[in-house]
């Protein structure tokens, strides 16, 4: 069976994941948030099956509200869930191999520290898990 994706469903997703890494660069802005771009990003771009064709294309059609971190997390929180649920409906599996990619990259951003990550950090890996998991 053949699933396409229309290009607003990859534009859902392609802001959903590379918000979320979005999300974490900002939380990280007293840290290394280059870094943090960096290494999210670098996880996004390693992910296979569906999920890592939509992501490999460049995100060119995707706007981010850059004017405040809640600005970015009004537009980032529900397309996660938005793309989980398209996800869900669609192609069950990708849901769970989009899930473990956006973790994942949630967690190479994190991990740009030693030891533990920041409390703010924390906390917006946190807000993004549960946006994923509203679905």
């Amino acid at each position: 069976m053949s699933i396409t994706l229309t290009d607003q469903d990859k534009l859902t997703l392609r802001t959903a994941a590379y918000g979320a890494v979005t999300l974490m660069s900002a939380a990280d802005a007293a840290g290394k948030p280059h870094k943090s771009a960096t290494e999210g990003s670098i996880a996004l771009s390693s992910a296979t099956g569906l999920v890592g064709h939509v992501l490999a294309e460049y995100p060119k059609d995707m706007k981010l509200d850059h004017k405040s971190v809640a600005a970015i997390a009004d537009q980032v929180l529900p397309a996660l869930t938005a793309a989980m649920s398209l996800l869900k409906q669609q192609v069950p599996a990708e849901a769970d191999n989009f899930r473990r990619t956006v973790i994942v990259a949630v967690e190479a951003a994190a991990r740009t520290h030693q030891g533990q990550p920041s409390p703010t950090l924390a906390d917006m890996a946190r807000k993004i898990t549960e946006a994923l998991d509203a679905a």
